[in-house]
This record gives C-alpha cells, sequence and structure tokens, in this order.
C-alpha cells in the first residue's frame, strides 16, 4: 500500500525521533573526551565538504554564491568546533570551592532542528555539532527546497560521528518533510527542546508547542555611516557584507543611513564597489519586483544576483553590478526597499542629523528588526556607546561586514548560524546560540552560612489553643443537637457552656 507524502513524511520522523532517543540514552554514558572525539572527527569531515555542500546548496535551492557558501561552511564547522572544543559539557563542569557550589551538565535529550534554505549546509553542520558536544541527539527538519544538500551535510556529520564511537541514530533527519511532519516533529512527547531557525511562521509554532524552543526573529539591519568613518574603507567593507552569498545571511546591512556631509562621497564610493544608484523610475519599477504585496517579499529575488534582480525588472545595469541602490525617504510595509530584502538591494537614506539618523535605524528596526543586529562605521567611541545603549538590537557591528561579523567570522562573537533576538525580538535569549545553551545544569551547594530561626512566642500557641478549643465547642455542640429530637426544646447556647466548662476542666487535668 502506497502511503501519500505526508503520511510517509510523519512516520520517517517518528522513526527518527525514536532512533534518536534510543541513541541518546546510550551517549548519556560517554565521557568529556570520548564526546571531544566525536564532534572534532564530524567537524572535520563537514569541513573537508565544504565546497561540495556549497555547489550542492546553490544547485538545489538557486540562491547564493559557491565560494561564499563555502566560507559559511567552514565557518559553521570547523570555527564552531574552535570556539566550543574546550568547554565542558559532560558531568562535573564547576567547582567553587569558596560558595561550595558544584555544577553538573545534563542534556536536554532529543533536540528538533528546523534548518533554513537560505543557509542549508552550514546551518544543518552547526546543529549537528552543538547536540554532539552536549549529549543531545538531534532530528532536523531540511526546507523542502533544500532536502538534498541538508541531508548530505548531516549524512557527513553522522557518518563520522558513528565512525568515531558514536551510537546509530544521534543525528536524524526528515528526507521527505512537510509542514505537517516538521509541527508534528515540534509537538512530539519524546522531543525536548527545539532550536528553529527560519521565517517567522516556523519560529512562532516553534514558540507555541509547549516545548522550550530557541528562535530567532527577521533581520531588518539598519547600517549607519557616520560623519566620523573612513568612508571609502566603510563602504567598501558594506558592499562586500552585502554582496556576500548574494545578502542571504538573516545579519546582512538592508538599508544606508548616512550623514548628509559625507553623502556624496559615500555615493561616489559606492559606485566605485559596483554599485547601481537607480533612477526614481527604475526604482518605481524595481518595488514591484521586490514587493508585490505590502510588506510580502518576492522569494524570487532572495540570494540572488543584482545583475539577476535588475533583469527581472527590465531594467540593464553594467556587468558586474553587485548591488542595487536606490534613494528612500519612507519606512513602512508599504515601503518595499525598507523592509528586509535578503537579496543585493539597499534603500539609502540621508540624515541631517545625528538624531535624524538614529531615528530612522530605529523605525527600520521597529519595521522588522528588532532584537537582532545593527551595523555602525564611525570612528567615534561616543558614538558606538550611545547606539549600544540606545538601540533595541542585540548586536552592534562596527566597522566591520555586518553578514559574516555577526556569525563571529570577523568580530569575536561566538560563530554561531542561529543569532538570538532576545526580548526586543520575542527570544529567549539574545546570545548567539552555541553549545552553552543545549545543556542543563544541576548544582550541588553545601550550608555555608548560620541561620538562627527564632522559635513561637507563648502568645502564639495560647492563640491556636483558643481558637481550636472554640472549633471543637462549635462541633460537640453541633453533633449534639443532631442527635436530639427535633420536637425537643433546646438552648444551644446552654450546651455549648456545658461543653465548654468540661473541656476547660479536662484541659487543666
Amino acid at each position: 500500500m502506497q502511503f501519500d507524502h505526508d503520511l510517509q513524511s510523519i512516520q520517517e520522523m517518528r522513526d527518527a525521533v525514536k532512533r534518536a532517543k534510543e541513541a541518546q540514552l546510550k551517549y548519556m554514558a560517554f565521557s568529556q573526551e570520548q564526546v571531544d572525539e566525536i564532534v572534532q572527527k564530524a567537524a572535520g569531515a563537514a569541513y573537508v565538504k565544504s565546497l561540495q555542500l556549497a555547489q550542492m546548496a546553490v544547485e538545489e535551492t538557486g540562491m547564493g554564491i559557491v565560494e561564499h557558501k563555502k566560507i559559511k561552511n567552514e565557518v559553521g564547522s570547523m570555527a564552531v568546533y574552535e570556539s566550543i572544543k574546550d568547554e565542558k559539557t559532560v558531568g562535573i563542569i564547576r567547582e567553587d570551592r569558596v560558595r561550595k557550589v558544584t555544577e553538573v551538565a545534563y542534556p536536554y535529550g532529543v533536540i528538533a532542528g528546523i534548518i533554513p534554505t537560505t543557509n542549508p549546509t552550514s546551518t544543518a553542520i552547526f546543529k549537528a555539532l552543538i547536540a554532539l558536544k552536549t549529549r543531545n541527539a538531534i532530528v532536523v527538519s531540511p526546507h523542502p527546497r533544500a532536502v538534498k544538500c541538508t541531508v548530505e551535510a548531516l549524512k557527513i556529520c553522522s557518518e563520522a560521528a558513528v565512525q568515531a564511537g558514536a551510537p546509530e541514530g544521534l543525528i536524524g533527519w526528515i528526507s521527505k518533510p512537510s509542514m505537517g511532519a516538521t509541527n508534528e516533529l515540534m509537538k512530539h512527547g519524546d522531543v525536548n527542546l527545539i532550536l528553529a531557525t527560519g521565517g517567522g511562521g516556523l519560529v512562532r509554532a516553534a514558540y507555541s508547542s509547549g516545548k522550550p524552543a530557541y528562535g530567532v526573529g527577521p533581520g531588518n539591519v539598519p547600517c549607519y555611516i557616520e560623519k566620523t568613518a573612513k568612508v571609502a574603507q566603510s563602504v567598501s567593507m558594506i558592499i562586500d557584507s552585502k554582496s556576500f552569498d548574494n545578502g542571504t545571511i538573516c545579519a546582512t546591512e538592508q538599508s544606508i543611513v548616512v550623514d548628509r556631509n559625507i553623502k556624496e562621497m559615500t555615493m561616489r564610493e559606492l559606485r566605485n564597489n559596483g554599485a547601481y544608484l537607480l533612477n526614481n523610475e527604475e526604482k518605481a519599477i524595481l518595488e514591484k519586483v521586490i514587493s508585490p504585496a505590502p510588506g510580502k517579499l518576492n522569494p524570487d529575488i532572495v540570494g540572488q544576483y543584482a545583475v539577476k534582480i535588475a533583469e527581472m525588472a527590465g531594467i540593464t545595469v553594467p556587468e558586474g553590478t553587485r548591488v542595487l541602490v536606490a534613494e528612500e525617504t519612507k519606512v513602512g510595509k508599504d515601503v518595499p526597499f525598507s523592509i528586509e530584502k535578503l537579496s543585493p538591494i539597499f534603500a539609502l537614506y540621508t540624515a541631517e542629523s545625528y538624531q535624524e539618523a538614529k531615528e530612522i535605524c530605529l523605525k527600520l528596526l521597529n519595521l522588522g528588526g528588532r532584537g537582532h543586529s545593527l551595523s555602525l562605521h564611525t570612528n567615534d567611541e561616543a558614538v558606538a556607546k550611545d547606539f549600544a545603549l540606545e538601540m533595541p538590537v542585540s548586536r552592534l557591528m562596527v566597522n566591520t561586514l555586518s553578514s559574516i561579523g555577526a556569525v563571529g567570522a570577523t568580530t569575536g562573537l561566538m560563530p554561531s548560524l542561529t543569532l538570538g533576538c532576545g526580548s526586543f525580538g520575542g527570544n529567549i535569549t539574545s546570545d548567539n546560540v552555541t553549545a552553552r545553551h543545549l545543556i542543563n545544569i544541576k548544582r550541588l551547594a553545601y550550608g555555608t552560612k548560620e541561620v538562627s530561626i527564632p522559635k513561637p512566642s507563648p502568645s502564639s500557641f495560647s492563640a491556636i489553643k483558643e481558637d481550636t478549643g472554640k472549633r471543637d465547642v462549635d462541633h460537640i455542640v453541633d453533633q449534639v443537637l443532631q442527635q436530639v429530637s427535633p420536637t425537643s426544646e433546646i438552648d444551644a447556647k446552654m450546651i455549648a457552656e456545658m461543653v465548654n466548662q468540661v473541656m476547660q476542666k479536662y484541659q487543666t487535668n
């Protein structure tokens, strides 16, 4: 009997979760040394296949640039490994001999991993490694448009892990993904944590599943070029960042905000670095390509080259154009250039003052990027600190490429392909999610402080006895009244007084 796709998908998910749970229970007995060996082998195997996986991802999804996806795979494998290799994740991980507190790590169990189509292989490698490092199992639901490359990345990690001694089934996946199976995975009784990287709807579903979940919000990243910036250097980095993998990283700059007194210099450098500045007519045409309906991004432009997007709009641009730029003054869902575009398209805003620049950045974040990231180019440390204090974001990249700086490639941030947005973005964490987020910690605490517990005063006992006696008298009177004949004339007060006298005599004895 041939089952339909949804039923096959759900059954495959259930089988994968069952295997993962069994494998994870075995993995619980592994030492830190065994775990570290397994993680190293899996990371190394994925790193070696970085180019192959990049080629598969571009071919299957039609998004991005092979050379850039290769870099992302390298970050997701060896850069992540280097950042977590020395962390203790098994057994006793910290001992505070002064406070007499010992911390013991234990895993969540089975993790549900949701993978996006924009970064399918790098995110899969990354999630597999941090799960292995923390003695968790993981079952992955790939994006339907990136199944082959995602599964191949997971197979590479799984085979290397098993060869290093890991139980089979520790890394699982759904090779025939469906929305039904993904939702069932997140709600499965044996799934203990959700690690969701994807669209807003999927992340909301993860949070509403009733399970602990790490999700990420959208990134509508403003990029402010402040008047003290080294404009030529800044613009070069901004264009490199925006064109990296054709804008598919969620931390990529989406709009440029520039001070009026350096605008002309900025425009010149944009052209020098391969940007094409659209005129008003071209801008109007491209708006319809970016967003066919208010607030809705056209998925056909995601991760595409600037030249191809221009062709889709019937606009002729020079060969080698890296980024399309249009001047903008408004921000809103009905303003296509102001939304997150996930492609090499920029809005350019001119700020008449520092205060106005901050206001434009805030409007852009409120439109769809609260909690995520902001890019800043300045040589004024006071400006950087002011932005850090006032902007509702979880990471601010200063004088670097925002796209790969946010994931830890050009900054000291933890290498990660899942970037939390904190309470600003409705997320449980503002961190770059990594291995430490996938362990629970129990604490062994010895008594270190003497506490004198005061004894109750005699008056407290008297009040209790008095209250207890009154309740006893009322109870006995009630029982007597229930036993006498209804026709008898009984004085309840008289009976209560008699009972009270008897009890007082009894208590004094």
